[in-house]
């Protein structure tokens, strides 16, 4: 893991992590769901909100070719350290177009908000991740 701050790559354990859920008005449902491979290391970030956040992209891979979804994580678990490149992983969360100012333009990024990452080779943390969307979906759907 490498670190974009002075401060040791070490995360907290974070408060419980938030999942997607439905609006208030029950029609809508931000839920994505991503299985593949981590394409690079993971970056640590110190918010000026005191908050970490771990970047990472995930590539996943189809017949018809290959997609880079980038993700963010704040404030995960001690686990999350253990992430690396090359890393197979299910991730859970929703997606976010976040506008921002760069070389004084705005710019913006889509990225997916992860509520859970689990391990792709961790059945147990799998079926945990696929059976919190899958409530999800169905309490969408009542």
């Amino acid at each position: 893991m490498t670190t974009m701050s002075a401060r040791a790559a070490t995360p907290s354990d974070g408060p419980p992590q938030r999942s997607a859920s439905p609006s208030s008005d029950g029609d809508d449902l931000n839920l994505a769901v991503v299985t593949g491979t981590i394409s690079s290391e993971p970056v640590w970030r110190d918010l000026p909100s005191g908050s970490r956040l771990l970047e990472f992209s995930v590539t996943s891979r189809s017949d018809t070719g290959a997609t880079s979804v980038p993700v963010v994580w704040e404030d995960p678990p001690r686990r999350a350290a253990s992430l690396a490149a090359d890393s197979r992983v299910v991730v859970r969360g929703h997606i976010r177009r976040r506008f921002f100012r760069a070389g004084g333009a705005t710019a913006s990024r889509t990225e997916l908000v992860a509520a859970q990452v689990s391990s792709g080779r961790a059945r147990r943390s799998v079926a945990s991740c696929l059976a919190a969307a899958a409530t999800l979906l169905e309490r969408h759907q009542r």
